[in-house]
């Protein structure tokens, strides 16, 4: 290598001329124009550190090169790192969202629930007992004719007439 008493200055002159062609060269090592221009600001400003100092140099232009690629390649990896960790806006209102219901929400399923008491009300008493068991309690059509003695087709017409009659309440409601 060879020692030139103002290689600094001459760096610099050798930035300034070749900036246009050292930011396409990083923008297509990165794939980013911003980056490249982020890396050969970085670049200049670790030019300007050298100051006086003897630097031995031999080509500018490689030189340069290899200095604005290491920090276009060092700001890469950083971005990813910053990406890899960042969280997404949706994530984070999935995260903080209200599983309860709205207050509307919670006013028409109050009103539901009244309209489904009342019909449940206005059944005969086997109907009723049918569906409360078998949807309520979780019990088969056979345990169900058990219990109110009938046979399980008996269970099967009780369902179906208690189930139409609610149907048709809550569609009433609107």
């Amino acid at each position: 290598m060879t020692a030139k008493p103002d290689a600094a200055g001459d760096l610099m002159l050798a930035y300034m001329r070749q900036w246009h062609d050292l930011r396409g060269h990083l923008s297509r090592r990165v794939g980013s124009r911003d980056l490249a221009e982020e890396a050969l600001q970085e670049t200049w400003l670790r030019l300007a550190g050298m100051g006086q100092a003897r630097v031995e140099v031999r080509d500018c232009h490689a030189f340069l090169l290899r200095i604005a690629g290491n920090i276009a390649i060092d700001l890469l990896r950083r971005e990813r790192r910053h990406v890899a960790r960042q969280i997404s806006n949706e994530a984070v209102l999935r995260e903080i969202a209200d599983a309860a219901p709205s207050p509307e929400a919670y006013a028409l399923h109050r009103d539901e629930l009244r309209v489904l008491v009342a019909a449940l009300a206005e059944l005969a008493p086997k109907p009723r007992a049918a569906l409360l068991l078998s949807r309520c309690d979780g019990r088969t059509h056979a345990e169900v004719a058990a219990h109110l003695k009938v046979s399980e087709s008996m269970v099967a017409k009780y369902l179906v007439q208690a189930l139409r009659h609610c149907r048709d309440r809550l569609r009433a409601l609107g």
